[in-house]
């Protein structure tokens, strides 16, 4: 059986594939990306990149031959809420003829999955794309409660937060307000998997984590095998999209 070839669209300018990708899948699968360049995480760095969306996903299918396509920056396809979110992905579907996701999908569909509704949320952003992020996930029938963002806008920088750091933002923002059935961990620049599973054994509610998620959901969109033993409840067992 040929590897499964697909294709990300990355906020960076690089157009890396982020860690978490092989972490997660190995060899199984093999990812390529396109970078977009953006500037800053921030909606003026937005609307920057925004419109290449498409053009990104047109080259992965041409030039990488990929079988899915994700647009890997939750806040890049949620800035706009929800409607623009599936705009997103139906205008990357159409001009590809691809299955196509977005990250701000893969953070609604793991919070499902695990039959997350009301969530305490820790994030890497500023109060302008916090604020973007509580009504996406409004919109999309979840309860935020404790929301709470490391205030930075330097798409460098998201990579450098330490597990620690993460980890202590998640246990703040848990018990500031009880009732939380799991925690959301929203920026696809952080590196999260070391302290998902922390937070999950500190805390005993699974975490969905946008990096790490977004994998998921695209390999899930492929119509692919997404588990991966030992990376979190997210991975212990799912089915196809």
């Amino acid at each position: 059986m040929a590897q499964p070839h697909l294709g990300l669209i990355v906020p960076p300018a690089a157009g890396e594939v982020p860690v978490d990708g092989p972490l997660l899948y190995g060899e199984r699968i093999r990812f390529s990306a396109r970078g977009l360049g953006l500037g800053e995480i921030s909606t003026r760095g937005y609307l920057d990149v925004i419109d290449s969306v498409v053009e990104k996903a047109v080259a992965l299918k041409k030039e990488e031959g990929v079988s899915a396509i994700s647009l890997m920056g939750t806040s890049l396809s949620f800035f706009r809420g929800a409607a623009f979110n599936r705009q997103l992905e139906v205008e990357m579907a159409r001009a590809t003829g691809l299955p196509c996701t977005t990250m701000s999908n893969a953070i609604v569909n793991g919070l499902r999955h695990l039959k997350v509704r009301r969530v305490a949320v820790a994030t890497a952003y500023i109060d302008e794309v916090n604020a973007q992020l509580r009504s996406y996930l409004e919109q999309s029938g979840f309860e935020p409660l404790a929301l709470e963002g490391l205030s930075i806008s330097d798409v460098q920088a998201v990579g450098k937060v330490p597990a620690k750091a993460l980890v202590d933002l998640c246990v703040k923002v848990f018990e500031a307000q009880r009732g939380a059935d799991g925690i959301l961990i929203s920026c696809g620049g952080l590196v999260t998997l070391d302290a998902v599973r922390e937070v999950e054994a500190r805390l005993q509610v699974p975490v969905v984590s946008s990096s790490p998620a977004g994998f998921w959901d695209l390999v899930r969109t492929a119509g692919l095998d997404a588990r991966s033993p030992g990376c979190g409840r997210l991975f212990a067992w799912t089915a196809p999209a």
